[in-house]
C-alpha cells in the first residue's frame, strides 16, 4: 500500500539499514530491500507470529540483509541493541491491521465471516476479544466504542452487550454482529453497522493507540541525522497522533507563546517532509478499496 510513494519519501540507499516496524505482508521490505541493494538490511518487527513466518519465506533471497523479530515496534530500540544496531536510516510503519488478518476468518477480525472473537495480533497475550465482551462493565465497553470506534451508539451497543451476555456468553463474530444490528436499527449506511464497534475492540485488545503512542513518544532517537520516518495511519484516531507528535518533533521550541525566554530545553528534533499526508492514488483505491483511508505522513531527521 502506497508502496511507489513511500520508497520515494524514504530513499533507500544501498549500505544503509531500516526498520519496517509492521511487517505484515512484507510488501514495504521487499521494497526497501530491493532499492537498497546489493547491500542494504532491513529488520523487520510484527507482533504477529504468522506475518514474521511468512516474511521471512519471502525474504529469503536477500539471505543475510534481512532479519525479522516477533515484537512491537515500540520496542524496537531494544531490539535494534540486541541485534547490534545503534541506530537506522528509515523506518516504516504501517498501522492498522493486515489483509491477511482480515482474510483469515478463523483470526476473529472480520464481521464477514463467522468464528470465534479474537483479533489478538499477538496470539501470546492472554486478553482477547471475548473475553473483553464478557468481562467488561458497560461504562467500560461504551469508552470503547465511543473512544477508539467513534460510534454515535455506543451507549446503546454496549447496554445491548450487556444484556445479551447475561443469558448466554457472546463467543463469535456473528453473534457480536447481530447485537450490534438490532441496536442500531435499520437505515441506509455507507459502512456495514459492525465497523467501528470491531474497529474499536480490535484497538482496544491490541492497545494499538498506546503502542504508537509510546514509539512516539522519543522513536526520532532510533534515526541517523538525515533519516527519515515514514508512517501510514488508516483512520483519524492513528493520524491525530502522528501528526502531534511529527509537528512537536518540528518544534524549536515548547514553551508558551507568551514565554519571555526558552526554558523548556527542547530542540527541533526532525523536519516535516509532507506538510500534507500523501494519499492513494485512485488506480491503486481502484485495485484495493482498503487503501482508500491511507495516509502517509514523513519526516527527517535533522
Amino acid at each position: 500500500m502506497l508502496v511507489p510513494e513511500l520508497i520515494e519519501s524514504l530513499h533507500p540507499e544501498p549500505g544503509k539499514r531500516y526498520l519496517d516496524g509492521t511487517l505484515g505482508g512484507g510488501g514495504h521490505t521487499e521494497a526497501i530491500l530491493i532499492k537498497s541493494s546489493p547491500d542494504g538490511q532491513v529488520l523487520g518487527l510484527d507482533r504477529d507470529e504468522e506475518a514474521v513466518v511468512a516474511a521471512r519465506d519471502r525474504m529469503r533471497r536477500f539471505d543475510r540483509r534481512f532479519v525479522a523479530r516477533q515484537a512491537s515496534f515500540a520496542d524496537a530500540k531494544k531490539i535494534l541493541t540486541e541485534i547490534g544496531w545503534d541506530a537506522v536510516d528509515g523506518v516504516v510503519l504501517d498501522l492498522g491491521i493486515s489483509s491477511h488478518q482480515i482474510d483469515a476468518p478463523e483470526r476473529g477480525f472480520s464481521f464477514r465471516a463467522q468464528a470465534r472473537l479474537d483479533m489478538r495480533m499477538d496470539r501470546r497475550q492472554p486478553l482477547d476479544a471475548q473475553a473483553m465482551v464478557n468481562t467488561l462493565s458497560g461504562d467500560e465497553l461504551e469508552r470503547i466504542f465511543r473512544d477508539y470506534g467513534e460510534e454515535s451508539k455506543a451507549r446503546r451497543i454496549a447496554q445491548a452487550i450487556v444484556a445479551e451476555r447475561k443469558q448466554r456468553p457472546i463467543q463469535t463474530t456473528t453473534e457480536l454482529v447481530k447485537i450490534v444490528e438490532r441496536a442500531k436499527g435499520r437505515g441506509r449506511r455507507q459502512h456495514h453497522p459492525a465497523t467501528q464497534v470491531f474497529q474499536a475492540l480490535r484497538i482496544a485488545v491490541n492497545q494499538e493507540l498506546q503502542h504508537l503512542e509510546n514509539f512516539l513518544q522519543s522513536g526520532f532517537e532510533i534515526l541517523r541525522p538525515g533519516g527519515r520516518m515514514a508512517v501510514i495511519s488508516f483512520h483519524s484516531l492513528e493520524d491525530r497522533v502522528v501528526k502531534t507528535a511529527f509537528r512537536k518533533w518540528s518544534r524549536a521550541c515548547l514553551c508558551p507563546p507568551r514565554a519571555l525566554r526558552c526554558q523548556c530545553g527542547w530542540s527541533q528534533k526532525v523536519k516535516l517532509i509532507t506538510k500534507k499526508p500523501i494519499v492513494p492514488s485512485a488506480s491503486e483505491t481502484a485495485a484495493n478499496p482498503r487503501a482508500r483511508s491511507a495516509k502517509l505522513r514523513v519526516v527527517e531527521r535533522v
